[in-house]
C-alpha cells in the first residue's frame, strides 16, 4: 500500500501537489487553532467561576461598532498604555475603584476585559455586586481580540500592533501582534 501511494503521489501533476500541500497546510492551521482554543477554554474554566457570562470578540466588535456597549479594561496601567480596545475605560485590577463606573447607567451593557479573561472575571463580579445588570467578560481578552486582527490603540489613540502580554507565561496566548513585556 505504501508503495502504491508513493507512486500515485509521484505521478500527480505539480498543480495537484500544490493543491494537496495547501489543503494539508490549512488543516494544520485549523487543528492548531482548535487545540489553542480548547487549551484556552480549559485554562479559563480552571480560573473562572462563570458568574459573568462570556461575550466573544466578534460579538463585542459588532456592539462596539454600533456604540451599544461600555468597555472596561481591567489590566494594570502600564498594560493599558501600551494598547487597549478603542474607547475602553481604564478601571485597573489591583487598585480597582468603583467610583470609575459610577456615571455608567446600571442597565447599560458592560464588557470587561483583561489579557485573557481571568482578572476581568473578578472585576466583572465586583461590578455586578455594585448593581450592574448586564455585565460580560470578554472571552480570551485583548489577546483573542488581537488574534482575530481587531484593532487596538496606544495611549495616544493611534492604532498599534503592540500588546502588553503581562509575562512570558501568559504571552503564549497572543498569536498576532507584537508582544511587549
Amino acid at each position: 500500500m505504501e508503495r502504491f501511494l508513493s507512486l500515485d503521489f509521484i505521478e500527480m501533476t505539480e498543480k495537484t501537489k500544490l493543491k494537496n500541500y495547501l489543503i494539508i497546510f490549512v488543516l494544520m492551521i485549523s487543528f492548531n487553532k482548535m487545540n489553542s482554543q480548547n487549551s484556552l477554554s480549559t485554562l479559563l474554566n480552571k480560573y473562572n467561576t462563570g458568574n459573568s457570562p462570556y461575550i466573544s470578540v466578534e460579538e463585542l466588535r459588532m456592539h462596539q461598532l454600533n456604540d451599544e456597549v461600555v468597555i472596561l479594561d481591567a489590566r494594570e496601567l502600564d498594560e493599558f498604555e501600551v494598547s487597549h480596545l478603542q474607547d475602553a475605560i481604564f478601571v485597573g485590577y489591583n487598585y480597582f475603584d468603583e467610583s470609575k463606573i459610577q456615571n455608567i447607567p446600571k442597565d447599560k451593557r458592560i464588557v470587561v476585559y483583561c489579557s485573557i479573561g481571568i482578572r476581568s472575571e473578578n472585576i466583572a463580579k465586583r461590578i455586578m455586586n455594585a448593581g450592574f445588570k448586564d455585565v460580560h467578560n470578554l472571552y480570551g481578552g485583548i489577546f483573542e481580540w488581537k488574534n482575530e486582527d481587531f484593532p487596538v490603540v496606544d495611549s495616544t489613540g493611534k492604532e498599534t500592533e503592540k500588546v502588553h502580554v503581562y509575562s512570558k507565561r501568559w504571552g503564549k496566548w497572543l498569536e498576532n501582534g507584537k508582544k511587549i513585556y
